[in-house]
């Protein structure tokens, strides 16, 4: 399917980072956008940049993520295409000692359910809901109804010290893409999954200059964090390419994650 003014597209976490670069570049294509996200404030100055609809809404609440739909729905009509970028990390060991006091302590479960919540149910929340509405849309060329993307990570494959929580949550969006793509086969609607490797996001920026050199410095090629309009130009070629069904892509520059 072709992105363009008949695009209809709802952009989870499109407040920044790669959500609000993949929401900008479907809206300089000409599509309508509903950005999702719980940071009203950033969401609502993106909106009004790329002349937008902003819900604010809570991926883990099933209330908010259908009064979010309707909202989007009722300024733009169905939508033909989810980008799922919402999402959050809370690093831990599993179990670990102090070297202060000799204390042990375990991953907090609490923490643990909150990012499967969010990265893994809120995903497949707005999946479900966004595809149950996307069966009323007619079919265009080989039965196409649409499209939608999800957002894992390469802690999906290869995770590292302190990211169980987070590497179960986004392994688990990659097991469930070819199986969903199966449940709307018959459907005309596609689904794929990228698997971001380290980006220059908000979350990122926050990290002291000598890791964030060490990182990029750790990247085969090219030696940099990925840009995030790299994804969105990722995540606009799985909309438009109709044989990319089912698949999880890295976009990673080859990185392969150490333990640590």
């Amino acid at each position: 399917m072709n992105v363009g003014p008949a695009t209809v597209a709802i952009v989870t976490g499109g407040a920044s980072g790669l959500g609000a670069a993949t929401a900008r570049a479907l809206a300089a294509r000409g599509a309508k956008v509903t950005l999702f996200d719980r940071n009203a404030e950033l969401g609502e100055a993106m909106a009004r940049t790329i002349g937008g609809h902003f819900v604010e809404v809570d991926v883990t609440d099933e209330a908010s993520v259908d009064a979010a739909f309707a909202s989007a729905r009722a300024a733009h009509g169905q939508e033909n295409v989810l980008v799922c970028c919402a999402g959050i990390g809370f690093p831990a060991k599993t179990a670990s000692r102090s070297r202060k006091d000799g204390s042990i302590s375990h991953f907090p479960l609490d923490a643990f359910t909150a990012v499967i919540q969010v990265n893994l149910i809120g995903t497949f929340r707005c999946v479900a809901k966004a595809a149950a509405g996307m069966l009323t849309l007619e079919p265009g060329e080989d039965g196409e109804r649409s499209a939608i993307v999800m957002t894992a990570s390469v802690a999906a494959e290869d995770g590292q010290m302190g990211q169980a929580a987070y590497s179960a949550s986004k392994g688990g969006i990659v097991g469930m893409t070819l199986p969903i793509a199966r449940d709307l086969m018959n459907d005309g609607i596609r689904i794929n999954t990228i698997l971001p490797g380290i980006f220059d996001t908000p979350l990122m920026n926050g990290a002291p200059d000598a890791v964030k050199e060490a990182l990029a410095a750790s990247v085969p090629f090219p030696k940099r964090f990925g840009r995030p309009d790299e994804y969105a130009a990722a995540a606009l070629a799985l909309i438009e390419t109709s044989y990319f069904n089912g698949e999880d892509v890295r976009l990673d520059g080859a990185i392969r994650m150490a333990p640590r």
